[in-house]
């Protein structure tokens, strides 16, 4: 075709799809299909080897999020569902999506869906945390013929970013006895497998990239894709399973991160469609079996109480796990960002559940957006300033990050502020942000941040229109001296505004409510009123006009 029209992904370009029809014979086939270059670099570099996803030419740093089926009962997962939430991942500004190894092939409207709204998909084949009897050879055939059915099915989606030959198989090497006593021979029945997977590929030649495993430092490569952040791709799950604080995710600089997360427990509205009164208690029986990980419950309360002073009921103890697991991602995905293009994509676990419980989503069962979630939306805006504390000198660095394909013009006013409402302005800053990629714009000396302020920063463009803010703590949310503020809530002209007469931590409005707002959970200052705007009523179209005044936490 001459001068095609491309498909891009979300965020880069239009996601034009043509109108393909194939005959033979009798029969006839219709369907769509987008116009598009994907590939991997894996390049030798100064560091190790990259991990980058170039699109039409174009290197695009993926923002996005682990999916699972979309429920227990298959039944309910139908495309109406799952449109509203992988509408929910563009709405955050997600590019990208992991279909998990441990889930399930989609059916084909899932991938349809994916074309439309521009999300690139990472796909998995369905090996996960497991040995396989990849030495027989019947079972290897079976895996052969579903390999290259899947393969011939799906690659001619332009969403169709990654084939993945499985989700953690070289880590559970030494997570079962047999394996652990005789290495080599799993590792050889393993690499039967992989071969077999990446030979279905070469075969059927669907111009999609492959990748061995997840996490991999590289084809052949048998080393630790959990630690290494040189080249491959990493899970780094630390901060969860070893407790570590949320500081540690600053420890490493991974190429590309497809697996990190950390729970929270679900709204009160999903709670109390499973508890009576009496069950809500972190620790009753009924919350314990909603919760899949062992002392999960106990993990979240614990590393809660590391930033934040202990709450009074347990309904402030769902809502701070919330911002808690929303501080931990922002803390990861954040610094990861401003190592741009050292690092190229987050992938954090995970965007859905499967049914009621305590987990690591975004998204809670029935889809209403957790904490994080709004977070992200944030954390993941194509351009984004954050501060970042620089380990070796004391000093706190600004970056500006640019995913867009042009440069951008940036004006930044930074301040700091007291929580009893002093402030006190650092300047202003005019800045140029080059495409994709990180610009370090300013240092603060340890010291120009006095006890008890933190810093606040905000963006516009050069016709003043506002972009974004965002804010640095040099201590945890716990050591400040907060007093009680005055929340308000007002209606003018039909809109509902929130202020305060100091600022405010992590403002939420209506959570879990099934209305989406343009912003929630943010940072409330005395001189700027917050309009809670509703973008739309989950699973329609058009804004959301009904308005809860149930739930106002900060």
């Amino acid at each position: 075709m001459e001068n095609p029209r491309l498909w891009w992904p979300v965020g880069h370009g239009d996601q034009h799809l043509y109108d393909l029809e194939l005959r033979l014979g009798s029969e006839c086939r219709a369907g769509k299909i987008g116009l598009r270059s994907v590939e991997l670099d894996t390049s030798e570099d100064g560091v190790g080897n990259r991990f980058a996803f170039r699109v039409n030419g174009r290197d695009i740093f993926m923002r996005g999020a682990n999916w699972i089926p979309a429920d227990a009962l298959p039944a309910r997962g139908t495309a109406d569902t799952v449109r509203d939430f992988l509408q929910s991942a563009v709405d955050a500004n997600m590019n990208m999506i992991r279909v998990w190894g441990g889930g399930q092939y989609e059916a084909d409207w899932f991938y349809d869906l994916c074309d439309e709204l521009g999300l690139m998909v990472w796909q998995d084949f369905m090996f996960a945390c497991n040995l396989y009897p990849a030495h027989q050879r019947s079972w290897l055939e079976s895996v052969r013929k579903e390999a290259r059915q899947q393969i011939r099915r799906l690659s001619h989606h332009a969403c169709l970013a990654l084939w993945c030959g499985d989700n953690e198989l070289v880590g559970a090497l030494k997570w079962f006895k047999e394996s652990e006593e005789d290495r080599d021979r799993y590792l050889a029945i393993y690499d039967r497998l992989n071969h077999a997977l990446e030979e279905a590929i070469e075969d059927e030649a669907p111009g999609v990239p492959f990748w061995p495993s997840s996490p991999s430092v590289g084809r052949l490569n048998f080393g630790d894709g959990w630690h290494v952040d040189t080249s491959g791709d990493m899970h780094f799950w630390d901060v969860w399973h070893s407790a570590k604080d949320f500081e540690h995710y600053r420890s490493v600089r991974p190429r590309f991160c497809s697996e990190f997360g950390f729970q929270s427990f679900p709204s009160m509205k999903v709670i109390k469609t499973f508890t009576e009164p009496e069950d809500r208690n972190v620790s009753s029986t009924v919350m314990d079996i909603h919760q899949r990980n062992a002392g999960g419950n106990a993990r979240i309360v614990e590393t809660l109480q590391r930033y934040f002073r202990f709450p009074d009921t347990f309904e402030d103890m769902v809502y701070l796990s919330q911002v808690s697991q929303g501080l931990a991602m922002k803390t990861a995905i954040e610094f990861w960002r401003s190592n741009n293009p050292r690092c190229m994509g987050t992938l954090y676990w995970q965007l859905n559940d499967t049914w009621p419980v305590a987990s690591w989503s975004s998204l809670e069962y029935g889809g209403n957006w957790k904490v994080t979630h709004y977070l992200a939306k944030r954390f993941f805006a194509p351009v984004l300033v954050t501060a970042q504390p620089d380990a070796s000198t004391g000093e706190v660095v600004l970056f500006a990050v640019n995913d867009t394909p042009d440069t951008v013009s940036l004006k930044l006013d930074i301040r700091a502020l007291r929580f009893d409402g002093k402030l006190r302005s650092l300047g202003e800053e005019q800045i140029a942000c080059p495409a994709t990629g990180s610009t370090e714009i300013m240092r603060l000396a340890p010291g120009e941040l006095a006890a008890g302020e933190f810093l606040h920063f905000t963006w516009c463009d050069p016709s003043e229109q506002h972009q974004g803010e965002n804010e640095y703590l040099p201590n945890r949310p716990k050591d400040y001296q907060f007093s009680q503020p005055r929340l308000s809530l007002d209606t003018r002209d039909g809109d509902l505004f929130v202020s305060t007469d100091r600022p405010v931590l992590f403002v939420t409005y209506d959570h879990g409510g099934s209305t989406i707002y343009e912003d929630n959970c943010f940072t409330l200052l005395p001189d700027r009123p917050r309009r809670l705007k509703p973008v739309r009523k989950r699973g329609q179209s058009e804004p959301g006009t009904e308005a809860s005044l149930d739930f106002l936490k900060g």
